[in-house]
């Protein structure tokens, strides 16, 4: 019989193991890469292009082109398209990225054959109409101009110019300026030169017989390789840059600099430190300027990588009279890890809640997923994950200083704030 009187013994146990997925060549050699993962009846096909802000040579091609996909085709309105997913309990998920434009198939097994063929019409043959083009054009704008009211809207935007430039694909943001000039004709364009499956991801518990006729379809589709320019200058902006608006009572703060990517041997050190400054609830920053000196509902540190790059932030938003006071709080914790070795209780605690908390996700065949498009997208290699739980268990607090002293240093720090 359970006594619950009686905790039950504490086990710690951190293993990691993704499953294999099958991998299909399609004609053209794109892969499909399939798991069966999921005990309902429902499948998520996710087609990914290359054509994300990294490939734009005007702003904004990338993001108009990806949300007029699914508004029309040659044969299709956006009406009679939107009338068909619904009818079939089908969403079609769109999102445009730095690097990538993943689009996303959401539906019932048994009505695969059905939705499928609308799909592969909205890749194939999307008409990127004018009027659908100035629709998008309006509410883009009117959601900036609301966005360009909120101060962290406008910090976070501006570390990243600061950072990486203004022409920069990580550092640029599109302009109000910018949707005026875009065309259908460089919409149709930009379709054409980047709009080619890169790879396909296909999660469900579907048949064979769907599963191969999924793969003759999507064979269809066009599968020229577009090219990945890397040849983008750095041109960073203002050191410290303070925006004031009279009639806001808040700040938003930004902290941030470029840092070393995945694929460096010491990221996963990096990761580690990055959790115990800002990473989680628990933190060094939490504690400080949330809970003892009262200065912010929450402050956060992140890693934002991207595949040729990657970014160290810190945002935070705070009483505009309290600015300059936070931000030298901040700089005092990175000096803190760097002076000082953190204690052995304290590792443990952040050991554990970053492993756990990638274990957690894995409780979701979506986020699991994602972790095999990560590893495969960014080319870290099979073995990434297992790296990293490894790696994070062997850290102790000399190469955790010694990470902070390489890498964490106020002076290199880009800060802004907007309020």
């Amino acid at each position: 019989m359970l006594t619950r009187s009686i905790a039950p013994t504490f086990s710690k146990t951190f293993s990691f193991k993704l499953p294999n997925p099958e991998v299909f060549k399609l004609s053209g050699g794109v892969d499909l890469v399939f798991l069966q993962g999921l005990q309902q009846e429902v499948f998520k096909l996710e087609v990914i292009f290359n054509a994300g802000k990294w490939q734009e040579g005007k702003s904004g091609l990338a993001h108009f082109t990806s949300i007029l996909l699914d508004k029309g085709t040659s044969n299709k309105s956006s009406r009679k398209i939107a009338e068909v997913l619904d009818y079939y309990g089908a969403q079609i998920e769109i999102s445009s990225g730095y690097d990538f434009v993943a689009v996303s198939l959401y539906g019932l097994k048994k009505f695969v054959l059905e939705i499928f063929p609308v799909f592969v019409e909205i890749l194939s043959e999307p008409a990127l109409a004018e009027e659908e083009l100035d629709l998008q054009k309006k509410i883009f704008l009117q959601n900036l101009e609301i966005n360009e009211k909120k101060t962290s809207f406008l910090a976070s935007r501006l570390i990243r110019k600061n950072i990486f430039g203004p022409q920069h694909p990580y550092g640029n943001s599109v302009e109000s300026e910018d949707v005026g000039n875009i065309t259908p004709e460089e919409l149709r364009s930009y379709f054409g030169s980047n709009f080619s499956p890169y790879e396909i991801y296909l999660i469900g518990n579907l048949e064979p017989q769907q599963i191969n006729w999924l793969s003759d379809q999507l064979s269809l589709l066009k599968s020229a390789k577009s090219n990945d320019k890397k040849d983008f200058p750095i041109k960073s902006g203002d050191n410290i840059q303070h925006i004031v608006k009279p009639d806001n009572i808040q700040s938003s703060i930004r902290m941030g600099m470029r840092t070393i990517n995945r694929e460096h041997k010491d990221y996963f050190s990096l990761l580690l430190l990055n959790h115990l400054l800002g990473g989680y609830f628990g933190s060094r920053l939490m504690k400080n300027i949330r809970e003892e000196k009262g200065l912010t509902y929450g402050i956060y540190s992140s890693l934002n990588p991207f595949r040729n790059d990657c970014m160290f932030s810190i945002g935070a938003d705070v009483d505009k009279i309290n600015v300059e006071l936070t931000i030298n709080e901040i700089k005092k914790e990175i000096e803190t890890l760097r002076l000082h070795q953190v204690k052995d209780d304290e590792l443990d605690v952040i050991k554990n809640h970053l492993l756990g908390g990638i274990q957690l996700e894995m409780a979701n065949p979506f986020s699991t997923f994602d972790k095999i498009k990560n590893i495969r997208l960014n080319q870290l290699g099979e073995e990434y994950y297992n790296n990293l739980f490894a790696s994070v268990k062997s850290i102790n607090p000399d190469n955790l200083q010694a990470i902070a002293q390489k890498y964490f240093n106020a002076k290199d720090l880009t800060i802004v704030s907007v309020g």
